[in-house]
């Protein structure tokens, strides 16, 4: 394992696992301008949780959505999957600064180190896998709703808020790919010295025995 890997790894994972808790509560998944004079003129804007609008004056205005069931079954999915993500990615880093090389957190057998950081790269991967999920799912229904012309509703586009968790995911998916193949070296050079240890053993053994038969066939002739 490449220590210097690892550190790059842990930091990629722990900046996507933050944006994840930036995207999450950010109150512009989707926005729509409805334009008029200086007064009428009014943003409305929406995330997982609440929507609210905003006139040119600055005066903002803002409701959670009153009931779960009520809501679209893909917000309610990206919700959990949101979830989900934090989740993954809290478990990912403490198993991350357990598994790493300079950590003394492990102790010093450097085989279950290798495998638990191995474990936090495949939770970071299902963190970046689960954001990315729920944030291309949200701005697909977006999109069709926006060019779709029989949709009689508001036509919203992209906010801020997909595309820090597009961020974060591509974010946790390195820093997970990363850590997990720093692992798979590092597990690759170690095994393989034991069986060179055996060989050599054997190989001086055989000597031992020849030279030992040589002399006993000798004193046989005597």
């Amino acid at each position: 394992m490449d220590p210097i890997v690892e550190v790059v790894a842990l930091l990629l994972g722990f900046i996507g696992w933050v944006m994840v808790g930036i995207a999450l509560p950010n109150r512009y998944w989707k926005t729509s301008t409805v334009d008029g004079n200086v007064i009428t003129t009014s943003t409305i804007y929406e995330n997982l949780w609440m929507s609210c609008a905003a006139d040119s004056t600055g005066v903002h205005n803002c409701r959670e959505f009153p009931s779960l069931l009520a809501l679209s079954g893909y917000v309610q999915a990206s919700r959990a999957l949101m979830i989900v993500s934090i989740v993954l990615g809290t478990f990912g880093l403490v198993a991350a600064l357990i598994g790493i090389q300079c950590s003394k957190a492990g102790g010093d057998n450097y085989v279950l180190k290798g495998r638990i950081a191995g474990t936090a790269g495949v939770l970071f991967i299902l963190q970046g896998l689960c954001t990315l999920v729920s944030v291309s799912w949200y701005a697909f229904n977006i999109t069709q709703e926006f060019f779709d012309p029989f949709y009689p509703g508001t036509r919203y586009e992209l906010g801020e808020g997909l595309y820090i968790g597009w961020c974060s995911a591509v974010l946790a998916i390195a820093g997970g790919a990363c850590l997990s193949c720093s692992c798979k070296l590092g597990s690759g050079e170690k095994y393989p010295l034991p069986y060179q240890v055996r060989g050599t053993g054997y190989s001086e053994a055989g000597p031992a025995r020849s030279a030992a038969a040589s002399t006993y066939g000798r004193n046989a002739y005597v």
